[in-house]
């Protein structure tokens, strides 16, 4: 794809190409099918030849650093923490299950063309299911720490992101010893009001159930932060800045209310209340019981719709006369939403008790459910645990268990607007989060992004540059996600024009650094006979 930019991004582009050439890559789309690839690593079990193996091709890849009258404006605006800091996400896949590291070469030259082109740092999703895979307790770390020195090499920052969830796709499971448990005990795991259990996070009802041969979730979540502290302690608050804690389905604090989509595939439903695996129901039982009203401790609202249906297709989510209004639909949604607080708050605080002397800044997700929010029950919020309707703020009490961890939130979804959502979903992501961010600024809980889509949202970066540099402002951002998307010709220019938007404005020739003014005469001078630069 041929592209002609002017300035210092020309001459971004220009250095980035040099990088991918020293690593063997004619360009970034070379780069690409390198992550297009479906094939994974996957090392002998020697953790010795492994590390041997990676520090080789360290060696191989690694440049020279760049001296100080060189370093790009972009790179010093990072450095110095002015306007936004943006990191991208390395692949979830970036280490295999058998805790190699995938796609080595392609990584490195990624990572050197973020450095070049001023990005601060990347994400990295740490899984629970790949560094505790085979018994409890026994943690192997060394994929991980192969990247992380990677990153350092490099002179990037890293936000880690721990994942005590599944994922589809990539596959990545959780540990094995725990899946073998929740064959034997598969009311360990959420479940809908069919009897399906959702295999893909434990049901946080067990949070302190020693359910995991004699252990809590707490406890082995506990000790895996540990692990984690310890192992990556040369890397605490210098490389790694941040980590997120995983409270969650995808990471995010929230039930697992729409794991299964609508058929359309366009419009997506309301979703199912998830409380029906024992335990849930246990405590539904005991608090119904407590206030009163025993027959309302028997299960979920009876008249909620299915997974993939409309709000008035049933009668609950109703507009007019839906029973989300009743004094029952007070009790049993307060109750929802309370456990799910409850939940966040214990993994929260967890972290933060565990993180506070590493100088690394401690992160929850919590999720932008915009569809339907032009009616008046908000279903897809109510659902996924936020009781938070026309007539209630639900993220009050989210924003003040934040507050009281000292933790920051970051907030998927800033790439998306309502002009690109289907009508008939009644959709506003930017009313949302202007509500959640309404209850972060009262609490003092400063607010991160990320956008939803790692293949692009219609009008995404437009959109994500209106939530960060508007009166709304964040100064950090996480852009999912590295892959052969993300090096692709339809995507890197232009992602390589926001992330020059977002450092400064146009630059003049005369106040470009000496070395990017000569590159970009040069480039400039051989555009106008009609020669322009690729760019992948």
């Amino acid at each position: 794809m041929e592209v002609s930019v002017i300035g210092s991004s020309q001459a971004k582009i220009w250095k980035t190409d040099l990088a991918y050439r020293e690593l063997g890559f004619s360009d970034l789309r070379d780069v690409g099918k390198v992550f297009s690839a479906k094939n994974r690593v996957c090392f002998g079990q020697s953790t010795r030849w492994r590390t041997a193996r990676f520090r080789f091709a360290l060696k191989a890849v690694q440049s020279e650093p760049l001296r100080s009258e060189k370093v790009s404006v972009a790179t010093r605006r990072s450095e110095s923490h002015d306007g936004v800091r943006l990191f991208v996400g390395l692949p979830l896949d970036v280490v295999s299950d058998c805790n190699a590291v995938n796609h080595t070469k392609a990584i490195a030259a990624g990572l050197k063309a973020l450095k070049l082109l001023g990005v601060e740092g990347v994400e990295l999703p740490v899984w629970w299911g790949i560094v505790e895979k085979e018994a409890m307790g026994k943690y192997e770390w060394s994929g991980y720490l192969a990247v992380a020195e990677m990153v350092q090499k490099v002179g990037l920052k890293l936000h880690v992101s721990l994942c005590f969830h599944a994922s589809k796709q990539p596959k990545i499971s959780l540990p094995k010893w725990v899946s073998r448990i929740g064959e034997s005990q598969p009311g360990i795991f959420f479940t809908d009001r069919a009897g399906q259990h959702y295999k893909e996070c434990l049901s946080l009802a067990v949070d302190d159930l020693p359910v995991l041969d004699g252990k809590t979730p707490i406890q082995a979540y506990h000790e895996f932060c540990e692990s984690f502290k310890s192992s990556f302690s040369p890397f605490m608050g210098s490389t790694i800045t941040g980590i997120s804690m995983g409270l969650g389905p995808d990471g995010e604090l929230r039930y697992p209310s729409h794991h299964r989509h609508a058929k359309s595939n366009k419009i997506p439903g309301v979703g199912e209340f998830q409380c029906y695996d024992k335990n849930m129901l246990s405590i539904l039982k005991q608090h119904a019981e407590a206030t009163g009203n025993p027959l309302w401790g028997l299960g979920g609202p009876h008249d909620a719709p299915a997974y993939d249906q409309w709000p008035n297709e049933n009668n609950f989510f109703r507009n007019e006369g839906g029973s989300w209004e009743s004094p029952y639909a007070d009790f049993f949604l307060s109750w929802y939403s309370n456990q799910l607080i409850s939940h966040g708050n214990r993994l929260l605080s967890l972290a933060s008790s565990i993180f506070s002397e590493t100088a690394a800044t401690v992160y929850g997700k919590v999720p932008l459910m915009h569809s339907w929010y032009r009616t008046g029950s908000h279903p897809s919020e109510l659902t996924a645990g936020y009781y938070n309707t026309s007539r209630r703020d639900g993220y009050e009490a989210v924003a003040e268990m934040f507050a009281r961890n000292s933790c920051k939130m970051i907030l998927p979804g800033m790439d998306l607007s309502a002009e690109h959502q289907p009508n008939e979903s009644l959709s506003s992501p930017e009313l949302l989060l202007a509500d959640i961010r309404a209850s972060c600024r009262k609490h003092g809980v400063d607010v991160s992004g990320q956008n939803s889509s790692a293949s692009g949202a219609p009008g995404g970066l437009e959109q994500i540059k209106k939530n960060l540099l508007g009166e709304n402002a964040v100064d950090w951002f996480i852009y999912q996600r590295m892959g052969a998307y993300f090096f692709s010709p339809e995507h890197f220019p232009s992602f390589t024009a926001f992330v020059r938007s977002l450092e400064q404005p146009e630059l003049e020739s005369d106040d470009l650094p000496e070395e990017e003014k000569e590159v970009a005469d040069s480039l400039h001078a051989s555009s106008e006979s009609g020669a322009h630069m690729q760019a992948a």
